[in-house]
């Protein structure tokens, strides 16, 4: 099989219709979904439909690569793109979601085209990666949970050298493809689970509790603070928190390459230990908006057959944190009780938020603090998932990310906010400030020493 040998006829012209081929599918437990034949009509459907509208040329460089080919070497004629054109418009998408957020020809919206960009993208990667092209940047990128349990034995050396070692980031970069400039994240000493049993938050009975949280392999192994943060003002907020022994990360960074194997295997693993908290009523509270993005949108089309019926009930059951408490805002427990307040705050809206339509509940959050009036930017930041720390990925998310970086850095804002800790990575790195998760800001906040400015009793400065 192979997807670089698309052929292309001198009889290939004309329209092509814009409805769905026989060969639409987004579910890999679907044959059809991994018949190349099948891949490349809706390939060249949704290419000639996107070439039509081009609305979608501003989030990444997928589009304005398609339209270069199409309008300077094939006078519009989408039969006539290669293979090899092909594979640059699919591997220049990051997944963000942006073009499917703002696509009017969705399935989520009911068109009749269906439409789903990013997941015809993953149908491509996916069948490449079963034909055996796999990198190993790709297996080790793919698998955070055993990087940093490698990571960890290493008693502190390999953080040392990915942040301070020109030599060893030169080696990541030769060996792996790692670009030698990003800001990499570190990793904790101790994971967030194991702080979270310290805690005795880790019980036997999963009918305890009202929501079990879903730390994400980031908040488990480089930031459990962030985890931490959010089990408080949870906790301060009347919410009863449970938490999961032996969960893995969500799966994305594997499905970024189209690894279906490593994703499934870990949904399988993720479901088997959560499923007993759903059943029992209770919320899922994932953390990183990648990952509640995950379990709620892509599991459910992803998985195996036999675990189909139990993602779509853990589907159901996700929520983010700020969208949980935001859910309770209204309620006696809400704690309205802030102590010190950070004034103004630049808030930037993660894109996978975005792409789960929940809206901007961390925002909305924070506007209960007072004397806090958040902006916003919607700019995407361009880290998304790994792309950023690959070679090739590394200067096109700091060019495509620059507008997030611009329309954060309102003059009058102290505190940034955004609640995708890679996102933070990125603002850090190229826009000279770390943003705090919402959840960081709120549990601050009820601290008379948490920020600078205290709040009266009256709830005023």
């Amino acid at each position: 099989m192979s997807l670089q040998g698309f052929p292309v006829t001198e009889s290939d012209h004309g329209s092509i219709p814009y409805s769905p081929t026989a060969g639409l599918t987004y579910g890999p437990s679907d044959d059809l979904y991994w018949d190349p034949a099948a891949l490349k009509g809706e390939i060249d459907r949704t290419f000639e439909i996107c070439h039509g509208c081009r609305m979608c040329f501003k989030y990444c460089d997928s589009f304005p690569s398609l339209f270069s080919f199409l309008d300077e070497r094939h006078d519009g004629n989408v039969r006539l793109v290669t293979g090899d054109e092909t594979a640059q418009v699919m591997d220049a998408c990051f997944q963000c979601k942006l073009c499917e957020v703002q696509c009017p020809y969705t399935v989520r919206d009911g068109h009749d085209f269906q439409l789903d960009f990013p997941k015809l993208v993953h149908r491509y990667r996916a069948q490449r990666t079963r034909a055996g092209r796999t990198s190993l940047r790709d297996r080790v990128l793919g698998d955070p949970d055993r990087t940093a349990t490698a990571v960890r034995a290493s008693g502190g050396l390999a953080n040392a050298l990915n942040s301070r070692s020109r030599l060893h980031r030169r080696f990541l970069d030769l060996l792996l493809g790692i670009h030698p400039d990003k800001d990499l994240p570190r990793f904790a000493r101790t994971t967030f689970t194991s702080w979270a049993e310290s805690k005795g938050l880790v019980g036997d009975d999963p009918s305890d509790g009202e929501v079990v949280v879903f730390p994400t392999c980031y908040v488990e192994h480089n930031e459990p603070e962030v985890g931490h943060d959010t089990v408080s003002v949870l906790t301060r907020n009347g919410v009863d928190v449970t938490c999961e022994k032996g969960l893995e990360c969500c799966g994305m960074p594997a499905w970024e390459s189209g690894n279906l194997e490593t994703l499934r295997k870990k949904a399988s693993v993720n479901l088997e230990l959560l499923m007993p908290h759903v059943e029992a009523g209770k919320s899922v509270v994932a953390i990183n908006p990648t990952c509640s993005m995950m379990l709620r949108r892509e599991y459910p089309d992803l998985v195996s057959e036999e675990d189909r019926s139990r993602a779509q009930d853990l589907a159901a059951a996700v929520v983010d944190p700020s969208e949980f408490l935001w859910s309770i805002r209204d309620e006696d427990r809400f704690d309205d009780g802030f102590a010190s307040t950070p004034g103004s705050v630049s808030y930037h809206a993660p894109c996978h938020l975005r792409a789960q339509a929940v809206g901007f509940k961390g925002r909305d959050l924070l506007r209960r603090i007072p004397d806090v009036r958040p902006s916003t930017t919607m700019e995407c930041c361009g880290h998304d998932g790994t792309f950023a720390m690959k070679t090739e990925g590394y200067e096109v998310s700091v060019r495509i990310g620059k507008k997030a970086f611009d329309g954060i850095a309102t003059p009058d804002a102290e505190v940034w906010a955004t609640d995708c800790p890679l996102a933070a990575l990125q603002f850090a790195q190229h826009a000279g400030r770390r943003p705090m998760h919402p959840m960081s800001i709120l549990a601050r906040a009820y601290e008379p020493d948490g920020f600078p400015t205290p709040v009266d009793q009256e709830g005023s400065r």
